[in-house]
């Protein structure tokens, strides 16, 4: 297992990060034990989670992710400080998380609170903000012409960052947490953060996680170039893009158990008929490659510049082992190449 550090925290974290949002509801927590014992035996240090899991989030799932990880915490505390834990405070428009207000300096004081009691544990590694202020519930929904940023009140962003920011300078002191990170954000959210952080002398954002991958690459090279040049570390989110990537969704199939026999999120993970057509040709590359299409899928995220540790989450374990597999395959130039002519054709098709 290869390691990277997690920005300017200091912290080394696994190539691969375990994410943990199917654990209490696709999956027990027999399964969780399963898989946590796997990823570490492999070599992941690096846990993903938040307070809003289980998904599809519902008011009946939130908070069992985070429970389920501090049962196992609770049976295994000598392996606490072998893992580096992250989770997650929910933004707005939840209804039953903080009747779906933003997020403010209490909010953040109170949400860690409820984090660490239910993960049974003294401090969170990474503290993150799961989206925006700015926006509901992320951008990733969001297309041109239904946002006017010219209409924002950036007075009013930047204080409501500044808020939130003396709220994680609160847990930092209080020992609570150790570093702080955003999610589902742009760069004017990095920048304004590290600016406010740096004028007030708060804590600085580690890390950021987006949703990236094959058929969603909206982040190259814009985001990803700045978060290499400030040192943000990039944590990618949905790889496989809600396993679409996977090609178990092609031709309409529906395979018992997937997610989507769930919820199809379509407006989220860009099941579009050119989406589809793209991953026809990756699975393609993949045949010939001898790899499965999640492995290419992984495999190439795992060597895009900047990317510092990609987030994996499988319902069984026969997914975890092949997702955890991809990770020492090393696409050639040629398999660069051929990936990249898909990817020009069909460019975060929508």
């Amino acid at each position: 297992m290869l390691y990277s550090p997690l920005g300017k925290s200091g912290v080394e974290v696994s190539r691969i990060c375990l994410g943990s949002m199917t654990w209490g509801l696709q999956n027990t927590q027999a399964d969780a034990d399963e898989q946590i014992a796997y990823a570490l035996a492999n070599g992941v240090n690096f846990i993903d989670t938040a307070e809003m899991y289980a998904v599809p989030p519902t008011a009946d799932t939130y908070g069992k992710t985070e429970a389920i990880i501090g049962n196992w915490l609770s049976r295994n505390k000598h392996k606490r400080d072998d893992i580096v834990l992250a989770t997650k405070i929910a933004g707005n428009g939840l209804p039953w998380v903080r009747n779906g207000e933003d997020i403010t300096r209490q909010a953040v004081i109170d949400a860690v609170e409820s984090s660490l009691q239910r993960l049974q544990t003294d401090v969170i590694d990474l503290y993150q903000l799961h989206w925006p202020n700015r926006t509901t519930p992320h951008f990733g929904k969001h297309f041109p012409g239904t946002v006017r940023f010219s209409d924002a009140d950036t007075e009013q962003h930047t204080a409501s960052m500044l808020d939130i920011l003396e709220g994680l300078n609160d847990c930092v002191k209080a020992g609570k947490i150790k570093h702080c990170g955003l999610s589902d954000d742009t760069p004017w959210g990095i920048s304004q953060f590290l600016r406010l952080s740096e004028e007030h002398n708060l804590p600085r954002m580690a890390s950021i996680q987006n949703e990236f991958s094959l058929i969603h690459g909206k982040d190259w090279p814009y985001l990803i170039e700045q978060c290499i040049h400030e040192d943000v570390a990039y944590l990618p989110w949905s790889p496989l893009a809600g396993g679409m990537l996977s090609g178990k969704y092609q031709n309409g199939a529906r395979p018992e158990g997937s997610r989507w026999t769930l919820t199809q999120r379509n407006g989220l993970f860009r099941n579009t008929p050119a989406s589809m057509q793209a991953i026809n040709h990756y699975i393609k590359i993949a045949s010939g490659l001898g790899i499965t299409p999640a492995q290419l899928a992984l495999a190439w995220c795992n060597q895009v510049d900047g990317v510092t540790s990609t987030i994996i989450g499988a319902t069984n374990m026969a997914q975890l082992k092949e997702n955890i597999d991809a990770f020492n395959i090393q696409l050639s130039e040629q398999a660069q190449n051929d990936i990249a002519q898909v990817y020009q054709q069909f460019p975060v098709p929508f």
